[in-house]
């Protein structure tokens, strides 16, 4: 069975080396303790959210804290290219289901879009507490998976400023009912790819599917190799769009 991951701060892991003591408090120390029930002797795994995790042995367990042994530990290096997924704002918790199953997969950055044609509006205390909630749903599935990094999840983005992220990634693809081109014939090396110091990104939108706003994105004078695709019979739900977009052309990037 894989030991279970929490997350602490970054700062509580970047001076640990291997035969340190690591105390686990807070919530994460108290659901460690109280919930999983981790027992002295037993192994577990603390990240940073940063890409730094580490094998610890439970030592003493409190009730609301474990102090283990550092028995082991890795620096995952930063993703190149980044994986981002934009997902436009949906009604019940579909949005939410779609960035945790993103989470599951992989995917580096989630990006909250109010599209046209959404009916959730995020304002005010709402898109704050709304935006927070999305932040738990991303590190409950970043420990579900044992990641070492936690994708960030950033401020709501409107079209314009969408427009602005496609122009500088180098690949972004549009989950778009009508499109001809099947995901999964997307092959091609994307612009930039050689530019070391870049910052390569993929956005699969899935969401506003009005004629006009396709047609912004996929103007090539408004964007930088934008593509729109399908690949699957009738149309994608919004839970599903994750998944298919990372089925197809992940497999021609490095990991």
């Amino acid at each position: 069975m894989t030991h279970q991951l929490f997350l602490i701060d970054p700062t509580e892991l970047s001076a640990v080396t291997v035969g340190s003591l690591l105390v686990l408090d807070g919530d994460e120390g108290r659901h460690a303790a109280t919930v999983v029930r981790i027992a002295p002797g037993e192994r577990y795994f603390v990240a940073d959210g940063q890409g730094r995790r580490v094998l610890a042995e439970a030592v003493t367990v409190e009730r609301t804290s474990v102090t283990g042994i550092v028995v082991a530990l890795e620096d995952e290096p930063s993703p190149s290219p980044r994986f981002v997924l934009v997902q436009a704002l949906a009604k019940g918790d579909r949005d939410e289901q779609a960035i945790e199953a993103a989470t599951e997969l992989g995917v580096d950055e989630v990006v909250p879009w109010q599209a046209e044609r959404s009916i959730v509006v995020w304002r005010g205390e709402r898109a704050a507490k709304s935006l927070a909630k999305w932040t738990a749903v991303v590190a409950r599935a970043t420990k579900q998976s044992r990641r070492s990094r936690m994708p960030l999840t950033s401020s709501p983005a409107t079209l314009a400023s969408l427009v602005g992220r496609v122009r500088r990634s180098a690949l972004t693809l549009v989950l778009h009912e009508d499109a001809v081109d099947p995901l999964a014939a997307v092959t091609r090396t994307p612009a930039g790819a050689e530019v070391s110091h870049s910052s390569r990104s993929r956005y699969p939108i899935r969401g506003d599917t009005s004629p006009d706003r396709a047609s912004y994105h996929l103007d090539p004078n408004t964007s930088n190799e934008a593509s729109g695709v399908g690949g699957v019979s009738g149309r994608v739900a919004s839970v599903t769009a994750p998944r298919v977009a990372w089925r197809g052309p992940s497999v021609e990037w490095p990991p």
